[in-house]
């Protein structure tokens, strides 16, 4: 995927050019830059031979950058990720993954906005298609739409449900002329389909002997070589409790380390600020950090009614 471009582990900076601060260990400690092996180049913080505190990250190979937190050396806290193909993500990391709240805007000019986890779009979201001038708001599961959401057309919107990002089951259509068309999504057979062939057949082969002695049990896609077709049941005036349930935030057993209670503090370093700035007139920066701080809040009010349950 374009969002996972220039991700990962970069190059092990023990050797190459540095310049800057070290401690009495000789470890490179404080502000510094470093010209590594593979030509990739680091400019920030460092503690303790890590990079740790705000820091810029370029990646040569492929031109990505990175710019926001680091701890032990890994993205981790708030950050902009810069991509080969002109895209772009500004939001919360962990361990070198997108995760918390964070904005992504494709080269196609099409936005996500809300929740990831584990480097996956997780949680409730919008989704805006810039060709069609049309917004998704609902909730993705380990990168797939999935349950309660809304498509928001120029002057109709749907409310209903969402299997692995196909609308299925009861929904209504609410018109701008005040009145609801109330019918259900079918998944049906699609005829453009490849039929069950070789091609199923070695992807079979592929399955691991040892899933295959242990005879697990594979969940069945129900939306495989399926499409969506919406059946129409009636037409009402509109009426609020006729909507379907809304999106909720999702709970999220987060089994991701926190390296809080492991970093060094390094409230004494100091950092140049961002260089990485928005286009004139583009006001996407301050939009997603309001975004952010509002997912922040609901989530801390939705935690106490989730342990209650």
């Amino acid at each position: 995927m374009a969002e996972d471009k220039g991700e990962g582990p970069e190059d092990e900076d023990t050797i190459g050019i540095y310049v800057g601060y070290r401690n009495a260990e000789g470890d490179r400690h404080g502000e510094g830059w470093a010209l590594l092996p593979n030509g990739d180049f680091y400019q920030g913080c460092y503690c303790r031979g890590m990079r740790n505190g705000k820091g810029l990250y370029v990646f040569l190979k492929n031109g990505a950058r990175y710019e926001g937190e680091w701890r032990k050396a890994m993205k981790y806290g708030v950050g902009t990720m810069l991509y080969p193909d002109g895209s772009r993500y500004e939001g919360d990391w962990r361990h070198d993954l997108k995760h918390g709240f964070g904005a992504y805007y494709y080269p196609n000019n099409d936005i996500y906005e809300g929740a990831w986890f584990k480097g996956k779009r997780h949680g409730l979201g919008t989704y805006f298609f810039a060709e069609y001038q049309i917004k998704f708001m609902g909730t993705w599961v380990e990168g797939a739409i999935e349950g309660p959401g809304q498509i928001i057309y120029p002057r109709v919107r749907y409310h209903g449900s969402w299997v692995k990002g196909k609308p299925k089951g009861p929904g209504c259509f609410v018109f701008d002329t005040n009145c609801m068309q109330h019918g259900f999504y079918l998944l049906k057979k699609d005829p453009d389909f490849e039929e069950y062939g070789e091609a199923e057949e070695e992807k079979e082969d592929k399955i691991p002997k040892e899933r295959e002695a242990e005879e697990e049990e594979f969940e069945i896609d129900e939306t495989l070589g399926k499409v969506a077709i919406w059946r129409a049941r009636n037409v009402t005036a509109y009426m609020a409790e006729f909507l379907p349930p809304e999106p909720v935030p999702l709970p999220v057993h987060d089994s991701v380390p926190s390296l809080t209670d492991e970093s060094v503090e390094t409230d004494v370093l100091r950092f140049e600020p961002s260089t990485l700035t928005a286009e004139e007139g583009d006001d996407d920066n301050d939009s997603w950090l309001l975004h952010r701080q509002q997912f922040l809040e609901e989530t801390e009010r939705s935690l106490p009614r989730a342990n209650e349950d």
